[in-house]
């Protein structure tokens, strides 16, 4: 299996995003700081993951809970990173807005950019497989999902 490995995500001002992209409002709540009172590092991928399901549903269309049980498609990551770039705190609203970097046989490059009130606050990247959950392994991105996927690259291009 290849794996996309990408470049260190560069860090874009909201306004330097493409227009047609997804951003999910991700507001940080007590749950999510620790006891300095700031986010901690490793809710930022809880985060990243909510957004990603939410823009399977509100770009791509299509139900990311029903591939993963009815279909048995695993939609889980090979990769995970993220740079800090400022400190979210309890009341901040962070948007987070998903783009597609590359799109491999089985595997899909993210790229999403967390903001408050426009400014960068972090720079994450993921490498998503769709694997076989029954047989534990790697493969091709199905049709609808590579469809979806592609079509949303596209848009955020232009």
């Amino acid at each position: 299996m290849t794996v996309l490995r990408p470049a260190r995500a560069r860090p874009l001002a909201a306004a330097d995003l493409p227009k047609a992209a997804f951003t999910a409002a991700q507001p940080i709540r007590f749950e999510h700081c620790d006891p300095a009172g700031i986010v901690f590092f490793g809710r930022y991928f809880s985060m990243m993951q909510i957004a990603v399901e939410e823009w399977f549903a509100a770009e791509l269309g299509l139900d990311y809970h029903g591939i993963i049980r009815d279909r048995r498609v695993g939609l889980g990551y090979a990769r995970a990173e993220c740079d800090y770039l400022k400190p979210a705190r309890m009341g901040d609203v962070l948007g987070l807005t998903v783009l597609v970097e590359a799109v491999g046989r089985s595997s899909i490059g993210l790229v999403l950019h967390g903001h408050r009130d426009g400014a960068p606050v972090l720079a994450g990247r993921l490498v998503l497989v769709t694997t076989d959950l029954d047989e534990a392994a790697a493969i091709p991105i199905p049709a609808d999902i590579r469809a979806a996927v592609e079509s949303y690259q596209r848009r955020c291009a232009t």
